[in-house]
């Protein structure tokens, strides 16, 4: 008896540990297979990425700093003359004596390749870099330059130095047109020579950036990135701060300077004399009486600044004229109402130096209302000395005491993504909620670095409660990451249950970074005042309000502010419909009454008007003479309802159609006519994360044999290869299948047979592009539906392919990932003589005529002059002037886009691609073809049906409607 009990006990006993051992040790299945193996066999990728993160600290300014803290900073003054070059590479060096009203010996240097300069430095140390510089005519863009000593990039950031060009209103005086309202003026290059300190283009370090030498001959190497410039010298030199004010002061009174007394002079914001950026134009304000000059009903153009003046290192120059010597106080009439929960931060300097140390640092608080704020501090406000004459006032973009908090956050970000990534690499992204990873046993050190991260995080907070004197929605931003991750690093279990929101609150500090960076200020005027004038308040009374209140609504009813443009009522006229936006719409309104009008004598009356419209609006005769910005499929459409005009039989239409590559003009063929013209091309480009694919040793995709050699490598690491797809059925060819385009362009495939009149994919290539198509969804299990940005930006899909615009949204709103990622031409097929075929399908807009247009070579004459090069560079470059890098604009004008402010590298990468372009037909039911091509892929996908099948049954459908359509419109001569 005891002896069966023991052994049922036993029994028992091995059951249980078997149950025990399964909800330890779970099964692993052939799915987690990968996963799990990069887990246990992985640590040396985890060691890798943690090896990745320190190699950027340690290419950091601030490590930088940290190993040579104790150098000295000698007094010595190192200039080398821009002429005394010792080589040149890629780059041909023009030596010219005259440049900028001003002799000497000056180089210079192009927008790519690399110049060099020998040197001999006399004293080991620490030195600033100075250089005097002049900005060549190029694309009216920044110029960037990378730094180089003795051969070698000092620090990470020396790759990214910035030159400011110089800009200013095209004329004093602001024009009106024919209602009384004020024209934006436009924003013209004003070069000049400017001395600038190599510093920190991110504005995260208030100091200019120092180098160390070592006594003795080395060489300093510029490279191009973007723009040419001219330099006059380069100067090593030690760099003292400016004194603090209480010094300054005692300077005054040792130096017997004298206060004022009833001066007051008022300078007007929007008059400023010279600016860096053309996004610093003069802007409207109609929301208070109070503003200079002031108008109840029409526009002014009565301040500057505003959200556009936000990026750090930006700047406004205002000339003053001081009527005598002495002591003066300066005051600015500003608003700053759209950074809550912290302060915007300028520098003031006064004919190109800071007065004293707290200029450096001028904070702006958050007020709705308009400020009348002084210069000082809370007993007095500071004093200025100023000569009898005219003197140069500039107040530059600086984050000031907010920086490291930023540079903080976003090394942390950056940490916790890695460590986010890691985490992936075992769980997947879809984690088992009720499996025990053991987390905290295959990563060691996760609990630590949430840990640590929660701590900086909280610590950020409070300071910045400490400066602004205020919580707010930037505070609880980074209490709530914060919180979590404290969280994670106490309940490490409970991590691959959280990773939705961990994910989205790490999403939410990466816009914080976005929206405190931005350092936005509105200035209506600038006083200098003697410290015994009385100043103006800044607002109108309660009266004055309620007036302006009243006044403004019963206006409201006689003004019409959605009025572009109206006609000429003399001569020719034409009327253009513009169907994107209203900065879009003043910035051609613009160009037309400036330039196109003048040269032509022909009127437009422009109106921004919803393009949906434009069909019905046609039927009932009340459509425009042009139309511009419509799809691809509109031309084709309107044509083929002989609702567009053939521009085809123009004279000179063979000449104007060589401006573009003949896949712009494919859309919008038909029948032997043309339709329209080209204004956007857009195509794909394949993006990368250099910084992952160096993690993980893999190099970016040249053909799609190593995009399926990536691809498991990418899944055995939890992260996916994105290759877009169409999230709704009815739309565009090119849009709803870009891949399969792809694909079948490079298979020597065609979408269409015999002019338009079947369906291309029923053929053996259609079919075969179809089945690698579908295989990277069934085979290789790539995601359907993803935030392709945000997975991009966090590293889960760190390569994939997408339009080129793409680059835009990475520029502006990715500061994180600065540097770390890149855009080359798509992955091809290699051909039998080793080239690889990279062929892409494009996408974009055009202009077209329609056929009711009263004076049809006027309109004509319109269109050239639109699509020309002149007209889309400088719509490009205002647009991007007047937006910033996120509305570059993607122009179809072969000759246009390469004077637009793309950097060299990614430029020839952009051109490369572009060879490659292939347009698609529109059709007459064409519309059938995105709609069943996406349906067939679902039906493969979601059904498991042969793709041959699946296929073959839609394009029967596509077919159909095909034929349908050309009967409709008598396209095969049947009556």
């Amino acid at each position: 008896m005891k002896f069966a009990f023991s052994r049922m006990t036993v029994a028992w006993l091995i059951i249980i540990a078997m149950l025990l051992s399964i909800l330890v040790f779970p099964p692993i299945s052939q799915s987690d297979a990968a996963g799990t193996g990069a887990a246990t066999s992985t640590d040396a990728d985890a060691k890798s990425g943690r090896n990745s993160l320190t190699n950027a600290s340690v290419n950091s300014y601030d490590h930088y700093l940290q190993q040579y803290k104790d150098e000295e900073r000698p007094d010595e003054e190192i200039v080398i003359r821009g002429a005394d070059f010792s080589d040149a590479r890629e780059m041909t060096p023009e030596i010219v004596g005259e440049l900028g009203g001003i002799t000497g010996d000056f180089v210079k240097t192009g927008e790519s390749g690399s110049i060099e300069w020998e040197l001999e430095v006399p004293t080991s140390g620490l030195y600033h870099i100075a250089m005097n510089y002049f900005p060549i005519e190029g694309k009216s863009s920044n110029i960037e330059r990378e730094l180089l000593i003795d051969g070698e990039l000092p620090f990470a950031s020396a790759r990214n130095l910035t030159f400011h060009r110089v800009w200013k209103n095209e004329s004093d005086q602001i024009a009106q047109d024919n209602r009384g309202n004020e024209l934006r003026p436009r924003q013209v290059e004003s070069p000049k020579w400017q001395q600038s300190l190599f510093r920190d283009t991110e504005g995260y370090y208030e100091e200019p950036y120092v180098f160390y030498f070592t006594a003795g001959k080395h060489k300093l190497t510029l490279v191009s990135s973007r723009e040419p410039m001219a330099i006059d010298y380069i100067k090593l030199f030690r760099y003292d701060s400016p004194s603090a004010y209480e010094e300054v002061k005692a300077g005054y009174e040792s130096m017997g300077y004298k206060e004022t007394s009833g001066q007051l002079i008022k300078v007007q914001g929007e008059n400023a004399s010279y600016k860096s950026s053309p996004t610093l134009y003069p802007i409207n304000d109609r929301s208070s009486p109070s503003t200079e000059p002031y108008d109840v009903s029409k526009i002014r153009m009565n301040t500057v600044g505003g959200n556009n003046w936000r990026v750090p290192g930006q700047w406004i120059a205002w000339e003053v004229e001081a009527p005598e010597d002495g002591l003066y106080r300066i005051a600015l009439k500003n608003r700053q109402e759209l950074l809550r929960g912290i302060y915007s931060t300028r520098s003031l300097w006064i004919d190109g130096e800071i007065p004293f140390k707290e200029m450096a640092q001028i904070p702006f608080y958050y007020d709705s209302d308009w400020q009348m704020n002084v210069l000082g501090n809370e007993e007095e406000p500071y004093l200025f000395y100023l000569t009898k004459g005219k003197h140069e006032l500039k107040l530059e973009v600086s984050l000031g005491s907010i920086a490291p908090l930023i540079r903080q956050v976003e090394a942390s970000v950056l940490d916790i993504n890695a460590m986010y990534r890691k985490i992936l690499m075992i769980t997947g992204n879809v984690p088992d909620p009720y499996r025990d990873y053991q987390l905290d046993k295959q990563i060691p050190d996760m609990a630590h670095v949430f840990k640590e991260q929660s701590d900086i995080l909280y610590a950020v907070s409070e300071e910045l409660v400490r400066l602004t004197g205020e919580k707010s929605d930037k505070t609880a931003v980074l209490n709530k990451t914060a919180y979590q991750l404290a969280d994670l690093a106490k309940k490490p279990e409970t991590v691959q249950k959280r990773l939705g929101q961990f994910k989205i609150n790490v999403g939410s500090v990466g816009a914080w970074i976005l929206q405190v960076r931005e350092q936005p200020l509105e200035i209506d005027y600038l006083l200098l005042a003697s410290p015994d004038a009385k100043l103006p308040k800044a607002n109108s009374s309660f009266g004055k309000k309620m007036v302006h209140e009243v006044s403004s609504f019963f206006h409201s009813f006689f003004e019409n502010y959605n009025t572009i443009g109206n006609t000429t009522e003399d001569g020719k006229s034409i009327t253009v419909w513009i169907g994107t936006g209203r900065d879009q719409a003043q910035v051609l309104k613009a160009m037309i009454d400036d330039t196109f009008t003048p040269l032509t004598g022909i009127g437009v009356n422009l109106k921004l008007v919803n393009q949906d419209v434009l069909l019905r609006a046609s039927l009932a005769g009340e459509g425009p003479d042009v139309a511009m910005q419509v799809g691809n499929d509109v031309p084709m459409n309107f044509g083929m309802r002989n609702a567009a005009e053939d521009l085809s039989k123009f004279p000179d239409y063979e000449t104007v159609v060589k401006q573009f590559r003949d896949s712009a003009v494919v859309p919008y063929k038909s029948e032997g006519q043309v339709f329209a013209l080209p204004e956007q091309q857009i195509f794909n480009m394949l993006f990368y994360r250099k910084d992952i694919l160096e993690e993980l040793n893999i190099e970016p995709p040249q053909t799609w044999d190593d995009v399926y050699a990536m691809i498991p490598v990418l899944q055995k690491n939890h992260m996916d290869f994105a290759l877009p797809i169409a999230q709704s059925t009815g739309v565009p060819v090119l849009e709803a299948n870009r891949a399969f385009a792809m694909l079948l362009y490079q298979m020597d495939g065609a979408f269409y047979l015999n002019d338009g009149a079947r369906s291309g994919l029923a053929t053996d290539v259609g079919l075969s592009a179809f089945k690698k198509w579908t295989d990277f969804y069934t085979s290789y299990k790539l995601p359907l539906i993803f935030d392709f940005p945000m997975r991009f930006r966090t590293g889960e899909m760190p390569v994939g392919i997408q339009d080129y615009t793409f680059y835009n949204y990475l520029t502006v709103s990715a500061p994180e990932i600065k540097g770390l990622w890149e855009f080359i031409p798509v992955p091809g097929m290699k051909q039998a003589d080793g080239t690889i075929r990279r062929d892409v399908a494009s996408g974009g807009t055009a202009a077209i005529m329609l056929k009711q247009a009263t004076d049809k070579d006027a309109a004509w004459e319109f269109m050239k002059w639109w699509v020309s090069k002149d007209s889309q560079v400088r719509f490009g470059r205002e647009m991007e002037g007047l937006m910033g890098a996120a509305a570059r604009y993607p122009t179809a004008n072969m000759e246009a886009l390469k004077e637009l402010p793309w950097p060299a590298r990614d430029y020839r990468n952009l051109e490369e691609q572009w060879q490659w372009v292939q347009g698609v037909p529109e059709v007459p039911g064409g519309y059938f073809t995105g709609r069943h091509l996406d349906n067939a892929l679902r039906e493969v996908i979601n059904n498991g049906t042969n793709t041959a099948d699946a296929l073959y049954d839609y394009v029967q459908e596509i077919d159909y409607e095909i034929a349908e359509k050309r009967a409709e419109f008598k396209l095969d001569g049947k009556d």
